[in-house]
């Protein structure tokens, strides 16, 4: 598979094509407006694709489509916070545990840099305990899973939309790694196939005009883009009138 660098961004070919296709599938499937790279409201992340189909005789549809073009991708958003949060904890306890026995044995690793001996910090890495260093490496990774690698669980947490939608290759595909409520579409000859299907969740009437306005803001700034308008030329056109 073709995953050449294809723009300033480091997006790939691959997940291009993948977007591509996910707003191909959201169109044929009634959704009329769509945008690409959405930020989405009520939490810091955006949507590769986002797209909003409004109802006549039912109710208006919110879509997130997600795509990802291997593995490790798809392994770093795809973390349970409670899960990663009872780790972090039996972490925590043992740094606590080795920094209460460092003290012990390696006085003189006290610094003394508070007026009061008690709060005196300790410079633990000075001695390379092999065990500590570990603990340390444990905890920074397990953080940086905490606050970044739950995208998947934070989405459908603050009910960012009524349906979420993973984009893969083929071969990517495999069912226990689908994240809980989410909906899988696979490609197939030069289409999506849909793999399994989404678990609705139910949005406000707030929540949906907010996603609505999300996609306008995303369509301008590409129009923008395309037409080489810049935050000067919009400016100076206030300005003047």
């Amino acid at each position: 598979m073709d995953r050449r660098v294809k723009n300033g961004r480091g997006e790939t070919d691959a997940h291009i094509r993948l977007k591509r296709l996910a707003l191909i599938w959201a169109q044929r499937q009634g959704y009329s407006a769509c945008g690409l790279e959405v930020a989405l409201p009520r939490c810091r992340y955006r949507a590769d694709v986002a797209a909003y189909r409004a109802g006549r005789n039912e109710s208006n549809v919110s879509a997130i489509f997600e795509c990802k073009q291997c593995l490790v991708d798809l392994r770093r958003d795809n973390g349970c916070t409670s899960t990663t949060t009872r780790c972090l904890k039996r972490v925590h306890q043992r740094r606590e545990v080795l920094e209460r026995n460092l003290r012990a044995h390696y006085p003189a690793l006290r610094i003394h840099d508070s007026l009061f001996a008690e709060f005196d910090s300790h410079n633990f890495e000075a001695i390379e305990h092999r065990g500590y260093k570990q603990v340390l490496r444990q905890a920074r990774a397990l953080q940086d899973r905490l606050f970044d690698g739950a995208k998947f669980e934070t989405l459908i947490r603050y009910r960012c939309s009524n349906l979420f939608y993973l984009v893969m290759p083929r071969e990517l595909f495999r069912e226990p790694e689908i994240p809980i409520g989410w909906g899988a579409l696979i490609e197939a000859e030069g289409d999506l196939v849909l793999a399994r299907k989404p678990v609705w969740h139910e949005t406000t009437e707030q929540s949906q005009l907010q996603f609505l306005q999300r996609i306008a803001r995303a369509g301008t700034r590409a129009l923008n883009g395309t037409l080489e308008i810049t935050f000067a030329d919009v400016a100076a056109t206030r300005c003047r009138s």
